[in-house]
């Protein structure tokens, strides 16, 4: 380990602890004893605060209520960092107006010499989803819907809330488990449990505009609501194989709860499992032209009678064969 590294790594640790000896950091970081009192002392010239206890069990402690100095960062930490930041541009994440402000003090800390090698590797790199006509890494371009912050920060101190979104022309509230807050398709989503109507639930962060915590005079516990979950689990009737065609259509575009499991070390062949509910015409329809954007690449293992009667009014032939025997 570089002396850089390690000195950092130090600070680091001392900086966990209420108190730690010189043996200690002896034995952490295989040093020699006057290798550790110099990175001590280092330490102490960069200003972290450091005091001495004298004595049989004396040792060092950290002073509470303190400014800690700036760490260092390594050259190949300073291009990491900066390469998770371009990785972020146009991906409507939360706090970024934070991840430009970082950005900022990142090439403010750093040499001339290093500046010009992540202008370099800024020019390089692109990323899928950054917008070729806006790659600027302070600009924000593509700022989050403005409620996903005010979410995360109730999210925080409790995932029971009561929610409030534009649905159509109506105006809808909910109280909520929220069991998980992803990003897909370019949407934030609210995967949740309806605390009144006990069934989960797919909110799009970009429909809410009001969110607050829920306190119900009865709580329904985490494990009610995951038992709950568990026995309202909707029967796949849509079952697939898909080979290496229809593996990379799928990954251009696929419904949200269209998910896949692939089959083969190399990831040619997949088995995909979904719930289609036949009743309602759009997500019929959706699906059907779906599949027929998968092309010929798959095999129907399972499908209701309404998405084959679909495909075949659509006059898909290689879809009405591959139906013949299907359940």
């Amino acid at each position: 380990m570089k002396k850089v590294e390690r000195i950092n790594t130090i600070m680091r640790y001392i900086n966990n602890r209420s108190h730690f000896t010189i043996t200690e950091i002896m034995q952490e970081f295989n040093i020699s004893r006057s290798t550790a009192i110099r990175d001590i002392r280092e330490i102490e010239a960069l200003g972290m605060p450091l005091v001495a206890e004298v004595g049989r069990d004396g040792g060092y402690s950290v002073m509470h209520n303190s400014i800690l100095p700036v760490v260092r960062f390594t050259d190949n930490e300073i291009k990491a960092l900066f390469i998770a930041f371009m990785a972020t541009r146009n991906a409507q994440l939360p706090y970024l107006k934070s991840r430009q402000s970082l950005a900022e003090k990142l090439l403010g800390l750093i040499s001339k010499n290093q500046q010009d090698d992540l202008v370099l590797l800024d020019e390089i790199l692109l990323f899928e989803g950054t917008n070729p006509h806006n790659p600027d890494l302070l600009e924000l371009s593509d700022l989050p819907h403005p409620m996903l912050e005010k979410l995360i920060q109730n999210l925080l101190l409790d995932s029971y809330l009561w929610i409030t979104l534009e649905e159509g022309k109506e105006i809808k509230s909910y109280p909520i488990f929220l069991l998980h807050l992803y990003h897909e398709k370019s949407l934030w989503l609210m995967e949740a449990f309806d605390l009144q109507e006990e069934k989960k639930r797919l909110f799009a962060v970009d429909q809410l505009t009001h969110v607050e915590p829920y306190s119900p005079k009865k709580r329904v516990s985490r494990k009610k609501i995951l038992e709950l979950l568990g026995k309202q689990e909707e029967e796949f009737n849509l079952i697939l194989e898909l080979g290496p065609r229809a593996i990379a259509q799928y990954k251009k575009y696929h419904p949200l709860k269209a998910f896949i499991s692939y089959t083969n070390p190399y990831q040619t062949t997949a088995m995909l499992k979904m719930f289609v509910q036949v009743n309602q015409r759009d997500e019929l329809t959706e699906t059907i032209n779906w599949l027929l954007f998968l092309g010929e690449d798959l095999k129907f293992r399972k499908a209701p009678e309404e998405v084959r009667e679909g495909l075949r009014q659509r006059g898909d032939r290689e879809a009405g064969e591959k139906m013949n025997g299907v359940n």
